[in-house]
């Protein structure tokens, strides 16, 4: 069923980007995850703050309540450092963990219903697919960061500069072998 196959592919999506963000955010030591680039841009732990924040207000009970949590405190997500990178990482984990189990629990009649963000309706699709695009906006400020602050020490999370062709051709290769023994069977 298709409505099936979207949230499994949403859930694939979002576990990368998450995974992505953890990549970059372990190259760097706790100074460097506080470093603001400049006044109108935010530490890497303030994109965590926010991230956070965003996915606890927008997954707590979101077939039910508004999106917009009145507990929610935005304009401290990009004010408020946390004391250490433990604190960060724990909010980090709350906040997809509250996602991850929000996506999981829903059924295939859940995705045309119509949810609610700061009053404005949008279906359960449409408010997956937003999210899709919104945390990794944040997941590429992250990388992006994190390579500056590392410059050429930064270990390349997908095809390193200047190796696509090596990477096209070992993938060609293990095609290759994966149809070979597939043949055999």
């Amino acid at each position: 069923m298709i409505e099936e196959k979207f949230v499994e592919s949403a859930i694939r999506y979002f576990r990368y980007y998450k995974k992505l963000g953890e990549g970059a955010m372990a190259q760097l030591n706790d100074e460097q995850l506080l470093i603001r680039p400049n006044e109108a841009s935010n530490s890497i732990a303030l994109v965590v703050h926010h991230l956070s924040g965003n996915m606890l207000s927008r997954w707590t009970d979101f077939l039910t309540t508004d999106g917009e949590k009145e507990w929610r405190n935005r304009e401290a997500e990009f004010e408020e450092d946390y004391i250490d990178r433990s604190a960060m990482m724990e909010a980090w984990e709350k906040g997809w963990k509250c996602l991850f189990d929000a996506l999981e629990s829903l059924r295939p009649d859940d995705l045309l219903k119509v949810i609610y963000v700061r009053n404005e309706g949008q279906t359960v699709m449409e408010a997956i697919q937003r999210q899709l695009a919104h945390y990794p906006h944040h997941i590429g400020q992250i990388l992006y960061q994190a390579k500056v602050i590392k410059g050429s020490e930064f270990k390349s999370l997908s095809i390193p500069k200047g190796q696509s062709e090596r990477y096209h051709q070992s993938h060609l290769i293990k095609a290759e072998e994966f149809r070979y023994k597939k043949d055999k069977l």
